[in-house]
């Protein structure tokens, strides 16, 4: 599953959603933005199915990831495979707060990635409160999907996982009028959601005739994100009393 990076070529704006995703959980100050840039200087371009890390084993130095997906996966000893969660632009990958940490979790790409070393965040600066905020709110969606799998049904589980995505892209500006691209097909959604691919196109079917989305030629189209989280009961996270998050709207 694992292929070899390449170095990917400097050019301008590669870090520009990772930055507006940290700049929207925590305001960053010039020598924040500095770390930042420098860092991107050093991104590696992986392609896709490459292994981040592998469960069980020693974890890298953190990467913090500017474009593409990754994914966080269970595969069990009978080939079935379980998504728990997916990174995106301005997400790390393998932050640890311990020493000589082993991978609970295999991450892989899930599209071609840009990545690069996480740069260390000076202790109280906006970088370092980023991150904290970011993974506060790492933990919230996978609570969320504990509820999400326990106790909402399967129209309900697409749409919390849809509108969840659509809250994230929005932090980096990767949404567009209600739509953003997604790269999953219909059978890894429902490896994310323990649901069945038949069940997952028929419940898409369904809210494609309801009028609620569109998904065509890997972009997906909320028509009303908010009343959409409305019908379902959805919560955007709040991790930090003092910051407010950005809540995910239609430009």
């Amino acid at each position: 599953m694992s292929s070899s990076p390449s170095s990917a070529a400097a050019s301008e704006g590669i870090a520009a959603a990772a930055i507006r995703r940290l700049t929207a959980l925590t305001p960053l100050a010039d020598a924040d933005l500095t770390l930042l840039d420098a860092a991107a200087d050093r991104a590696l371009t992986y392609p896709v199915r490459h292994t981040f890390q592998t469960i069980g084993r020693p974890v890298a130095d953190p990467l913090l990831l500017l474009q593409g997906w990754a994914a966080r996966v269970r595969i069990l000893p009978d080939g079935r495979r379980q998504f728990m969660s997916f990174y995106l632009p301005g997400d790390v990958i393998g932050s640890t707060h311990h020493a000589h940490p082993i991978a609970s979790a295999t991450v892989v790409a899930i599209t071609e990635c840009v990545a690069c070393p996480a740069p260390t965040a000076p202790t109280g600066s906006g970088l370092a409160q980023a991150y904290a905020v970011g993974e506060a709110l790492d933990e919230a969606y996978l609570l969320g999907h504990v509820v999400q799998l326990g106790r909402l049904n399967a129209q309900e589980r697409i749409s919390d996982f849809l509108l969840e995505i659509y809250e994230r892209l929005s932090l980096a500006g990767l949404t567009v009028g209600g739509s953003f691209e997604m790269p999953l097909t219909q059978e890894m959604l429902a490896d994310a959601l323990g649901l069945t691919p038949v069940h997952v196109n028929r419940m898409i079917q369904q809210a494609r005739r309801d009028g609620d989305l569109m998904w065509k030629s890997g972009r997906v189209l909320l028509r009303d994100p908010e009343r959409t989280a409305r019908t379902i009961g959805r919560l955007s996270p709040q991790v930090t009393g003092t910051q407010t998050m950005p809540q995910a709207r239609v430009d």
